[in-house]
């Protein structure tokens, strides 16, 4: 059984209402992840555009760790497989601008998959399932693999919603360095000509719920203070590197899952970072990400730092 011939770049006449990047084509891909799924038709699409935006190649991968070769019919099935993802790569080569557009199958497991490609990727990109009336992502196992132990940023569309005309939006966490994070969002909203919206989300301690009243409110305006000049000490930098984007910086008291779900309403973008530490169980998602990814509307980017 063989994997398909890489296929030959065609340069496609750039789409009116998305820029093209006019720098040397970027040698790193987006990857992008296709099992024939409606959400991994959207994940495609939209890799497709942020590879116009980026100068960059687009790889499509699609893992296929079965079917064995003794199996009636297998043949025939992979056959349809590769067929399929011959047809999804030329769609999108007028989608994704000058830059290469390539396809493979890999006959490993998904997860592994795409870890590996990660590894010299710009980007990853995965499809996610909407829950139909009730709001959120139903982020499969493998998602969840690839989002736990990648090395390069993750982004999860859903199949349903295309990017919305909003700001790009970007979480930052105070206690961690986040200049990874603040590359990839200033980065987001420079390429799509968008504001960036920067909120940091926080809360006074739990022991001060049992203070008298008037003592609790001088501690949380001593707290937000503290909060406010941590938080231009990170953002100020970045904001003289990149006068030419438009940011809105916003304290948010309360707990940080549910102001950050409700501040990405409208967003076209929410850019998180992602903590690289494991545990004697493995890799894992903080609860922030985990609510972001199964509870936003819009495209979540997870990008990993120290």
């Amino acid at each position: 059984m063989t994997e398909p011939a890489a296929t030959t770049p065609v340069p496609a006449e750039p789409a009116a209402t998305e820029p093209v990047a006019t720098a040397p084509v970027a040698t790193q891909p987006v990857v992008v992840g296709y099992d024939g799924s409606p959400e991994s038709l959207a994940a495609t699409e939209w890799a497709a555009h942020e590879a116009r935006r980026r100068g960059c190649p687009l790889d499509v991968l699609q893992a296929w760790p079965w079917p064995r070769q003794d199996v009636v019919g297998s043949e025939e099935t992979y056959r349809h497989a590769m067929d399929q993802l011959a047809f999804r790569t030329e769609e999108l080569r007028p989608l994704a601008g000058p830059g290469p557009v390539t396809s493979s199958i890999v006959p490993t497991d998904p997860a592994e998959a795409l870890e590996a490609a990660g590894n010299s990727a710009a980007l990853l990109v995965l499809g996610s399932r909407g829950l139909g009336a009730v709001r959120g992502f139903l982020v499969g196992s493998v998602s969840q693999e690839v989002l736990r132990r990648a090395s390069c940023p993750v982004v999860l569309v859903r199949a349903e919603a295309a990017e919305p005309e909003g700001p790009v939006l970007v979480g930052l966490d105070l206690a961690h360095p986040m200049d990874d994070v603040l590359a990839v969002a200033f980065d987001a909203a420079i390429r799509r000509r968008a504001p960036l919206r920067v909120v940091h989300i926080w809360s006074p301690p739990v022991s001060s719920e049992y203070m008298a009243l008037q003592a609790v409110g001088g501690l949380k305006g001593e707290l937000s203070a503290v909060e406010r000049t941590r938080f231009a000490e990170q953002l100020d930098p970045w904001r003289e590197r990149h006068p030419e984007v438009s940011v809105t910086a916003d304290l948010i008291q309360g707990s940080r899952s549910t102001a950050l779900v409700d501040a990405a309403t409208g967003a076209r973008l929410l850019v998180i970072g992602r903590r690289i530490r494991r545990t004697l169980l493995g890799a894992h998602l903080g609860p922030v990400a985990h609510a972001a990814i199964h509870h936003v509307h819009c495209p979540v980017a997870l990008v990993p730092h120290a």
